[in-house]
């Protein structure tokens, strides 16, 4: 599924391509679904390049499916596994390139479905939340956007690790969603001010993919050694800092992008990942919640999903 030109959904189009060659220490996945994300909305517009070693026209972060073929020094997989992987691009199609050291197995009863719609909200959040924002056993959580796809990673590894957890989100169905995911409480922004709703109890850690005049109330709302940290900036990502508020309260304001990150850093995360979140999700502490499932030839239709902001949980293109 190949993005013609840039624009509206409508922009992407079957296209008939070269099956791609692995490298030495990649792998060649047949790829039984693909995860839709907010980036691959960006980069359909325009606004968001590929990496130069990624396919430029071709979107999709992440992919699950069996290994098709390996390079000459990959090792720990065979042709066969079932594995599910963070690429840098080029996963809406029937095959995809890999490196090899940023697969993960497809967990044990998880569907092909399900396991495409971990990689990118897993390192995304594990990488934001426990590594940036040092998220710890009793601390409170706060999470913009609790019914995304990565709100729903977010709230279920947080609670898994033993924290406290708050959303935002803009519908009382929204927020059931979250709830039955395992989050303490939802507040509505479009009927209440969070910062108003949480002031008396404060948060240790905030994701944030809101920015603008969220960006004040999330410092307001930290307790003494908070820590902020982006993810997106969907509400303006210009805005003033009062140092002293920094200093003060000891407070930590990060943030990342992931993507454009080395081939290193991500086997690094893989590692952790492996080591610390599989034994949750091999104990049945964290799922997968699929809104709704499309084939690739209907990917403008997901696409219109995910602008519509209508959906809760994951969408995904399944690929046969």
């Amino acid at each position: 599924m190949v993005i013609s030109s840039y624009g509206s959904p409508e922009v992407l189009q079957l296209q008939q391509r070269s099956i791609p060659e692995p490298n030495d220490k990649e792998v060649l996945i047949k790829v039984k679904a693909a995860g839709i994300n907010r980036p691959d909305i960006i980069q359909r517009k325009g606004k968001y390049a590929a990496p130069p070693d990624a396919p430029q026209d071709i979107p999709g972060l992440e992919v699950s499916g069996v290994i098709h073929a390996l390079g000459k020094d990959v090792e720990g997989w065979k042709e066969g596994d079932e594995v599910c992987a963070l690429i840098p691009g080029g996963g809406y199609a029937e095959y995809a390139i890999a490196d090899s050291e940023v697969c993960l197995r497809k967990p044990k009863g998880f569907t092909f479905e399900e396991a495409a719609g971990m990689p990118e909200t897993l390192y995304t959040v594990w990488h934001n939340i426990f590594n940036l924002g040092r998220l710890r056993e009793g601390e409170h959580l706060l999470v913009h956007g609790g019914s995304s796809g990565i709100g729903m990673t977010a709230i279920q590894l947080g609670k898994a690790f033993g924290a406290e957890v708050s959303v935002t989100v803009s519908t009382d169905e929204k927020g059931q969603f979250a709830l039955s995911l395992g989050a303490d409480r939802y507040i509505k922004y479009t009927k209440e001010d969070f910062e108003d709703v949480l002031r008396d109890n404060g948060v240790d850690v905030v994701l944030d993919m809101v920015g603008g005049d969220y960006f004040q109330k999330n410092v307001n709302l930290l307790r003494p050694d908070g820590r902020l940290v982006h993810i997106n900036a969907v509400n303006g990502h210009k805005v003033e800092l009062n140092l002293w508020d920094v200093m003060r309260k000891r407070l930590l304001v990060t943030g990342s992008t992931l993507r454009n990150r080395s081939t290193a850093f991500k086997q690094k995360l893989t590692e952790q990942i492996t080591e610390h979140v599989y034994p949750i999700i091999d104990k049945g502490l964290y799922k997968t919640k699929i809104n709704r499932t499309f084939s690739l030839e209907d990917a403008a239709d997901a696409h219109a999903l995910m602008e519509s902001s209508r959906h809760m949980g994951k969408i995904i293109l399944s690929i046969t």
